[in-house]
């Protein structure tokens, strides 16, 4: 509760011209809502607004840690959501021949099912055990492949300098994203989890458009990355069992609709989440300029997507050991004993081989015969649960 402002000289002369303008006035209903003057909300009033804001706009309650921190200069949730729509437009126009314009999502057997949303993981998540540290009550854990993606260590996570396993001497601090480019693809982690404040449906600003987006509490666990629906394809179980890449030159996204889990020489493509490349203006668009400063600024780091391919940056070795970790444990049946000469699956041939760093040329399993004690970096004491594969 605040204590009264001491009247101004004039306060006299105003308390005169309210009586005025009061009597004036026709008389106020019982049903009438009451105005509230901007001037004098307090900082402890703007928190009741907030909330009272988040229940009539049915934004997620988690909203309300980035409504209090940029109170001077806050992100509406139409704003957000445009920005997101915006720059998901621009990727799908330059992947035109990969995108598709208004996905549904379609659930394992090739049904429709908006209560479940497929999730493709490319690098912790490889690892059911850690997926399942995200995703408690994901379901059908399986592989497939992402064509025309490359899977590169490009950008830092503001993350990593939060729990102080980022090097900004040696630019040892960058994590994974998913980037489009023709010729390339990865193996991938594919699983549903339900629907559950996961996505919400996109707005022109005047009428809603039916696409896919995510929604806010998914924004602000995956807050760098521009998030959104590619086409995948399914592994038969052969491919799995052989270890085999299945021949992508057989399916392509025109006959996707009509393929179906029967034909077992061809892959079943089907759409799926996953964390894309973004820029540093859509981030700072969508969280604010103050959000920039204490994730990134405060660490030294100058740009999240910027990133040079000669710039010399490169990944975070506890992570890094966490991915390959996971993608060596991929599946039911996996187990902890990595060596660097072994064999390994699919999905750890694909991680090694088809992982590169940000000068899209050296791949990780180079990387690694060039660096080999990353593979023995541990995570720090609190964190070996998380980023132990």
């Amino acid at each position: 509760r605040q204590e009264p402002r001491a009247k101004s000289p004039s306060s006299k002369q105003g308390t005169k011209d309210c009586r005025q303008i009061k009597q004036s006035l026709p008389p106020i209903s019982a049903n009438a809502m009451p105005l509230i003057s901007t001037q004098t909300i307090s900082k402890h009033h703007f928190i009741v607004v907030a909330v009272a804001s988040l229940a009539l706009t049915s934004l997620p309650s988690s909203a309300l840690t980035n409504i209090a921190r940029h109170r001077h200069q806050p992100v509406s949730r139409t704003s957000a959501f445009t920005t997101i729509a915006r720059h998901q437009q621009t990727y799908k126009t330059t992947a035109s021949s990969l995108m598709m314009a208004n996905p549904t999502q379609s659930s394992s057997d090739g049904s429709n099912n908006s209560d479940e949303i497929t999730i493709l993981g490319f690098g912790s998540l490889l690892s059911l055990q850690s997926a399942r540290l995200t995703f408690p009550t994901l379901k059908n854990f399986r592989l497939g492949r992402v064509p025309n993606h490359r899977r590169v260590f490009a950008h830092p996570a503001s993350i990593f300098f939060q729990r102080y396993i980022a090097n900004l001497d040696t630019l040892e601090m960058s994590s994974l994203s998913c980037e489009y480019e023709e010729g390339y693809s990865i193996v991938c982690s594919v699983f549903e989890v339900p629907n559950e404040g996961l996505s919400a449906e996109a707005s022109d600003g005047h009428e809603k458009t039916g696409n896919w987006i995510p929604s806010q509490a998914f924004l602000e666990r995956e807050e760098e990355f521009l998030i959104d629906m590619v086409p995948y394809e399914e592994f038969t179980s052969m491919d799995v069992e052989n270890d085999a890449v299945p021949m992508r030159t057989e399916t392509t996204l025109s006959d996707a609709t009509t393929t179906s889990s029967s034909s077992s020489d061809k892959p079943l493509v089907k759409k799926g989440v996953i964390c894309l490349r973004s820029t540093d203006e859509a981030y700072i668009s969508l969280w604010g300029d103050a959000h920039w400063q204490s994730q990134y600024s405060n660490y030294g780091v100058k740009t999240i997507w910027n990133w040079e391919r000669d710039s010399g940056l490169r990944p975070c070795p506890v992570y890094l050991r966490h991915c390959v970790l996971a993608s060596w444990n991929c599946g039911e049946g996996a187990n902890d004993n990595w060596s660097s000469d072994g064999a390994g699956g699919l999905c750890y041939n694909s991680f090694l081989d088809e992982t590169y760093l940000v000068d899209r040329k050296t791949t990780i399993r180079e990387y690694l015969k060039q660096y080999p004690d990353v593979m023995a970096t541990e995570p720090p004491e609190g964190l070996q649960h998380r980023y132990g594969g």
